[in-house]
């Protein structure tokens, strides 16, 4: 016993030492998440057969929460595995790559991005620099071009808040893009993919497993969390109507629970955007300006969707930039035929 332990109480050298177990104990938990060591994994529920699903948190992309705010998908054929989405930050994706690997010794042969938010897809990195043979990265044909805009900023934003540095070379552009529709085939099990006009953004891309009709909506379907628009709000409801007529046992939403009630799933964000869309034309035929549009417009109090104060402003701004030079009544037939068109479908 040193001369320092005969100075220290017994009880106060009890209590450091439990307070040390417990900083260590709560540093093996964190750090492979923070650091990126790389046996962390991530939790998964097997929502159908083969069918794998990692559900991140309902907040805001911020480090104290890693980047883990949008669901990431696996799914498993008997040839090998497609990933969809990645995460939000090189160490969640490696963390998902060990995961991917705990649960199938099955080469990943395709990583698919359903769109251009740094949530889905700065994790993609682990997976060029991890699996041998590299896969294929696969995305909507509009997706490289916007995220070669954005690239600089969510650079930046990785390092600013997170502390993570990426350069050019770590951001993965796609190897394979879909036009319309693609059929990808894992071996026993074929993946329907298709990208869509603009809606939630201007490249997203849907994952329709047929095997167990679960689709992979990611963007174009938030449950709980408040949909956050960036793309066009009349886009984003004819993509939904359109995809009503799928028929889908399973939806897993881009952030939210896993439903199993098609097409219900989509009622509360119908309602959502559907109110969104009926306040802005109406604020603008008020002639309000953008402020006052952005002041009044307001989600009611019995929606109970997490994240309001971080998009609500912003999507009333976007559709208001997007409706101040239409006065189309929301119900007509010419914006029917519009809707229709877009999809490809006169």
């Amino acid at each position: 016993m040193t001369k320092l332990q005969h100075r220290i109480p017994h009880g106060v050298r009890v209590l450091l030492l439990v307070l040390l177990l417990a900083l260590l104990f709560l540093f093996a938990s964190c750090a492979p998440m923070a650091k990126g060591t790389d046996g962390a994994t991530l939790s998964v529920s097997e929502v159908q057969p083969g069918v794998f699903v990692h559900t991140g948190a309902l907040e805001d992309w911020v480090p104290s929460n890693g980047g883990d705010v949008s669901n990431m998908v696996f799914v498993v054929g008997s040839r090998c595995v497609a990933v969809i989405d990645t995460g939000g930050t090189p160490a969640l994706g490696q963390a998902w790559l060990n995961t991917v690997r705990q649960h199938s010794s099955l080469p990943v042969c395709y990583v698919i991005n359903t769109h251009t938010h740094p949530d889905h897809l700065l994790g993609n990195v682990a997976f060029a620099q991890g699996v041998s043979p590299a896969p294929q990265f696969v995305a909507s044909a509009r997706y490289a071009a916007t995220m070669s805009a954005r690239e600089p900023y969510y650079r930046n934003a990785l390092e600013r808040d997170f502390g993570i540095r990426l350069t050019h070379a770590d951001i993965v552009y796609p190897t394979l893009t879909v036009e319309r529709n693609l059929d990808l085939d894992l071996g026993g099990r074929s993946l329907h993919l298709q990208a869509w006009p603009v809606a939630h953004t201007d490249n997203d891309l849907t994952v329709l497993d047929q095997r167990t009709r679960t689709l992979i909506a990611s963007d174009l379907l938030f449950v709980q969390q408040l949909p956050a628009l960036d793309g066009q709000l009349r886009g984003w409801l004819c993509a939904m109507a359109a995809l009503r007529d799928l028929s889908v046992a399973t939806v897993v939403p881009g952030h939210g629970p896993v439903r199993n009630d098609w097409p219900a799933a989509m009622d509360a964000q119908a309602d959502y955007l559907t109110g969104l869309l009926r306040d802005t034309r109406a604020a603008l035929h008020k002639g309000l300006g953008l402020q006052q549009a952005v002041d009044r417009i307001t989600v009611p109090s019995d929606a109970h969707w997490a994240l309001v104060e971080q998009f609500q402003r912003r999507n009333v701004t976007a559709a208001y930039a997007e409706l101040e030079w239409d006065d189309d009544d929301p119900s007509s037939r010419a914006e029917a035929s519009a809707c229709a068109a877009r999809l490809g479908r006169n």
